[in-house]
C-alpha cells in the first residue's frame, strides 16, 4: 500500500488549472515517538486554499512548492505514540491533500460521530459552521425584524449564515448563481428569498427583496455584488466580510464603487478571520452541534471521489460548481 499525495506543483497568476498540481505515492508515513498516523476519510476543499497558493503575504503561511497541498481532513487513527490518542479515535487534522497524514496533535480535536457525521466536521460543525457562527453573531450582530443578506448563499457558509439568522427573527435573503441553488435556499433552509445574481438586475432584484433595507450582509464574495448591495444599506448596517472570491483571479474586480455608501450610511465594515476567534469555537461547535442532531441546521455536500480528482473539484468549486460544502471522499 501507498500513501497518494497531491502536490502544489505550480503557483497560479490567474485561473487555476489540473497542471498546477502534481499527484504522486509515497510511503505510508509512521508515527514517532508522541506522533500518531491518520488515515484520512474525507478531505475539505474550501476558497482560502487559492489564496495559499500565491506568494503574497497573508494572515497564514502560504503552501509551498513541491508540498503537500495545505487541507484539513477527518479520518481515523490507525497508529499512535501519542498518550492523548490512541487507534481508532477520529480525529479532524491538518494534514493536506494525502490520503495518510502524520500528527504530534497540535491542533487536532476529538470527534464524536454518535451525534454528527463524520463529514459534518468540515462542514457545518466546522470551519465553514463557525465562520458563520462568529461572522453573523460577533460583527453581523443581528436583532429579530433585521434584514439579514448573505451571498454565495448555497454554499458551506452562507447557507449557515441565513438559517442561523432565521433563528433570531431576522429575515434572511440570499445570493446564488442559477435558479437551482435559490430554490434550494428558499425551500430546504428556509430562507425567506434567494435572487440569482446569473439572472440580471440584481440590483432591482435586492430592492424587492429588502423593502425596508438591508441591516447586515455577511459578504463571501466582494465585487460586483458588494457594490450593488451597497446601494441598500441601511443607517448604521453592519458587514461582516469573509471572502472575497470574485477576486481570487482577478484583483481588479475588487474595486468599490460605492464608497460614499460608507459615509452616508455610516456602515461599519469588519474584515473577520475564524482563527482569530479560537475562544469561541467550543461554544460555537457546541451550538452548531446540536442544531444539526436536531435537525434544525440543514446542510447538504457536493462529494468528489478520490484524490485523483481533488484538483478538478477544487477547480470546480472556485467557479461555482459545488453545491454545499465540497468534500473528497477517500476511503
Amino acid at each position: 500500500m501507498k500513501n497518494k499525495q497531491v502536490l502544489l506543483a505550480a503557483r497560479p497568476t490567474g485561473a487555476v488549472e489540473e497542471s498546477h498540481f502534481r499527484i504522486v505515492e509515497s510511503e505510508i508515513p509512521k508515527a514517532g515517538e508522541g506522533e500518531f498516523v491518520v488515515r484520512a476519510h474525507y478531505l475539505s476543499l474550501d476558497p482560502y486554499m487559492r489564496g495559499r497558493m500565491d506568494e503574497a503575504k497573508s494572515y497564514a503561511a502560504n503552501a509551498e512548492l513541491g508540498a503537500v497541498m495545505v487541507g484539513t481532513v477527518v479520518g481515523e487513527v490507525i497508529e499512535s505514540h501519542h498518550e492523548k490518542f490512541k487507534a481508532g479515535d477520529f480525529v479532524e487534522t491538518r494534514t493536506g491533500w494525502q490520503e495518510y497524514g502524520v500528527s504530534n496533535g497540535s491542533g487536532v480535536r476529538k470527534l464524536d460521530t454518535t451525534l454528527v457525521p463524520l463529514s459534518a466536521y468540515l462542514g457545518a460543525v466546522g470551519m465553514p459552521g463557525v465562520t458563520a457562527w462568529i461572522g453573523l453573531n460577533e460583527h453581523g450582530k443581528p436583532k429579530a425584524g433585521e434584514t439579514v443578506v448573505v451571498s454565495a448563499a448555497s454554499g458551506a457558509v452562507g447557507s449557515a449564515v441565513g438559517q442561523l439568522a432565521k433563528l433570531q427573527g431576522c429575515r434572511a435573503v440570499g445570493i446564488a448563481g442559477g435558479r437551482a441553488k435559490c430554490d434550494y435556499v428558499v425551500n430546504e433552509l428556509g430562507f425567506d428569498a434567494c435572487i440569482d445574481y446569473k439572472a440580471g438586475n440584481l440590483d432591482a432584484a435586492l430592492a424587492a427583496s429588502c423593502p425596508k433595507g438591508i441591516d447586515v450582509y455577511f459578504d463571501n464574495v466582494g465585487g460586483a455584488i458588494l457594490n450593488s448591495v451597497l446601494n441598500h444599506m441601511n443607517a448604521f448596517s453592519r458587514i461582516a466580510l469573509c471572502g472575497l472570491i470574485s477576486g481570487y483571479n482577478d484583483p481588479d474586480a475588487l474595486t468599490v464603487r460605492n464608497f460614499r455608501s460608507f459615509l452616508v450610511n455610516r456602515i461599519q465594515l469588519r474584515g473577520f478571520i475564524c482563527s482569530d476567534h479560537m475562544d469561541l469555537w467550543r461554544p460555537a461547535m457546541k451550538e452548531l452541534g446540536e442544531m444539526v442532531h436536531t435537525g434544525k441546521l440543514k446542510y447538504r455536500e457536493s462529494i468528489a471521489i478520490g484524490l485523483d480528482n481533488a484538483p478538478a473539484a477544487f477547480i470546480g468549486l472556485l467557479n461555482g460548481k459545488n453545491f454545499g460544502k465540497q468534500l473528497v471522499k477517500l476511503i
